[in-house]
């Protein structure tokens, strides 16, 4: 094998170039993509989105750095970068379906071992070496990410090294060359991830992003093979890669979708990622019920159970159109479930305008959407669960961010007798925004001046400041009146949430001021409700050390998953 390439021409060189600037800018991207893949799955493995991502990105990056360095051991440059190719691409589509056989084979052994000493049905182990082992296999997306930083950090000194052999010579601006070819791909990397990637079954995601890689890699391997050692070797590993491309592109997302179902103790019977979230259905038969008792996840976290979302809903919409004047016109701000507009339909009411960023969700539970499709036994289990409430006449869903939505609705100078928001628990730094003063302050001026607006406000036990902040913020929102409310959900136990009125009476006192329950309810009396403003003694004796969740401070997010945090380890000891 020689040395160097000799006297490459003007138009030769310009071919190398072409190629390794692209390869570089392809690389670039599917790194990136790389980093997005194992955050957004670290994220729903971990709960924590926010902090997945950064330390997901964090790691990758230092790894990179280190891999930088690495790259000097190899003194071969055109055979080293032509195996990483392969290796990257190998772990990149396959690691999260080994994150994913991990996690679930570390779940299943407490009941595997239950069943091998033959305990009884209700009985499951889960000691000390069981839960360390399913905590160790949640943070493996970590390890994967440094494995694929340090080999994705050998390409850029692999292939600069590559280019000044392809020229002879020493490049003066080689280096910026290649870092302008990484900005770039990496930059479309992004947008594909975006636009494309983001609503794709994430094992999907993975196969074509590795895709990329084996494709850079062959073309390598054609233009460099007479300067690459086991060349034909490299090209029987590109050809495997490429049919384990087709088995995980084909079968990759039904084996991810029977290893996540592992971390529900119910049978799941719909997964699917959409854009905004990953939505998990269950079921399990109950003595009880008459019917199978039906789940709903999102991003791993219970919304409801057909069992008791009545006592949630009921909670809910009750109170706050009891405490309305009127009820011709009301506002629904998540809820894309479509239950809290069952029970809003139940009142005499001319339109409900109910907003939801995810229109995938929308169209499970009876939106009419032509772009997406759902299971018709599916669709019909949830449509008997809302009283196919999204096909009302007086109903009028908007499919999008509610945040800009609610200022829509301000320009056209819209008003609302009762405002519903019915969205997840600040769980994330984007749904943070919607509980903002900010946000309350425009929702405020939505809201009838003999109206009432009731917020789910998460648990008052398990996240205390949370759900004294969220009243709290109401009230420098510029709200009158502003009260919190609790009961008992089985599901999920205490629950709270916060009732505001801008002026008049409080809505306790309007409440109070009711002979004759107008809406018959399984679950509602005016007792009943009353009761549900009574909190413990000294339970607000902290309210002024609790901080107003302004718009872009976290703050809430913040005690949110403070609260959770120090949960979860109480539970594990």
């Amino acid at each position: 094998m020689s040395s160097t390439i000799k006297s490459p021409s003007k138009f030769s060189l310009l071919g190398h170039d072409i190629l390794l600037i692209t390869v570089m800018a392809v690389l670039a991207g599917c790194g990136l993509i790389y980093e997005y893949l194992l955050s957004h799955y670290a994220g729903r493995v971990l709960g924590s989105v926010e902090s997945a991502i950064y330390a997901m990105i964090g790691t990758m990056i230092v790894a990179m750095g280190i891999g930088a360095f690495l790259a000097r051991w190899f003194k071969d440059a055109f055979t080293a970068f032509a195996w990483l190719e392969s290796i990257i691409a190998l772990i990149g589509m396959g690691c999260i379906l080994a994150i994913a056989g991990v996690i679930a084979v570390s779940y299943s052994l407490p009941h595997m071992f239950s069943s091998i000493f033959n305990l009884p049905p209700d009985v499951v182990l889960n000691g000390y070496v069981f839960q360390k082992l399913q905590e160790w296999s949640r943070f493996l997306p970590y390890v994967f990410g440094l494995i694929l930083g340090l080999f994705i950090g050998m390409e850029i000194p692999l292939i600069a090294r590559i280019r000044q052999h392809v020229y002879g010579r020493f490049l003066e601006n080689n280096a910026g060359t290649i870092y302008g070819a990484d900005y770039i791909g990496a930059g479309i990397g992004a947008a594909i991830w975006v636009s494309i990637m983001l609503s794709m079954p994430i094992m999907q995601a993975a196969a074509w992003t590795a895709l990329f890689n084996i494709i850079a890699g062959l073309a390598f391997l054609w233009r460099y093979h007479t300067y690459v050692r086991f060349a034909k070797l490299l090209l029987a590993c590109h050809l495997l890669l490429l049919v384990l491309f087709a088995f995980i592109l084909v079968l990759g997302s039904s084996w991810m979708d029977n290893l996540s179902n592992v971390l529900y103790k119910d049978k799941v019977i719909y997964s699917q990622a959409t854009k905004y979230q990953h939505v998990v259905l269950t079921e399990r038969l109950s003595k009880n019920q008459p019917q199978p008792i039906t789940d709903l996840y999102l991003n791993g976290r219970l919304q409801f159970s057909s069992v008791d979302e009545q006592i949630y809903h009921s909670m809910l919409v009750y109170p706050a159109m009891l405490a309305s004047n009127r009820h011709e016109r009301v506002l629904i701000i998540g809820g894309g479930d479509g239950l809290a507009l069952r029970d809003v339909l139940k009142w005499p009411v001319s339109k409900v305008t109910l907003i939801d960023l995810d229109g995938q969700l929308l169209n499970l539970f009876g939106h009419k959407d032509a772009e997406f499709t759902s299971p018709e036994d599916i669709s019909q289990r949830l449509l008997s669960l809302n009283s196919k409430s999204m096909h009302d006449p007086r109903a009028d869903i908007i499919v999008g961010d509610a945040f800009l939505e609610v200022e829509k609705l301000l320009d056209q100078a819209k008003q609302f007798d009762t405002i519903l928001i019915d969205l997840p628990d600040p769980n994330h730094p984007d749904l943070n925004k919607m509980y903002s003063d900010y946000f309350y302050n425009h929702v405020r001026q939505l809201l009838a001046p003999d109206g009432a607006m009731a917020v789910q406000s998460t648990s008052p036990y398990h996240a205390k400041k949370a759900f004294l902040s969220i009243a709290k913020t109401v009230k420098a929102a510029g709200f009158e009146y502003v009260e919190q409310y609790q009961q008992n959900i089985p599901s999920f136990g205490q629950w709270g949430w916060t009732i505001a009125t801008k002026m008049g009476q409080s809505a306790s006192g309007r409440i109070n001021d009711v002979t004759a329950m107008p809406i018959r309810s399984r679950w509602i009396s005016k007792e009943y409700l009353l009761a549900s403003f009574i909190f413990p003694n000294n339970y607000f004796e902290h309210i002024k050390d609790i901080e107003v969740n302004r718009l872009g401070s976290g703050q809430l997010y913040d005690y949110y998953r403070t609260a959770w945090q120090i949960e979860s380890e109480l539970y594990k000891n």
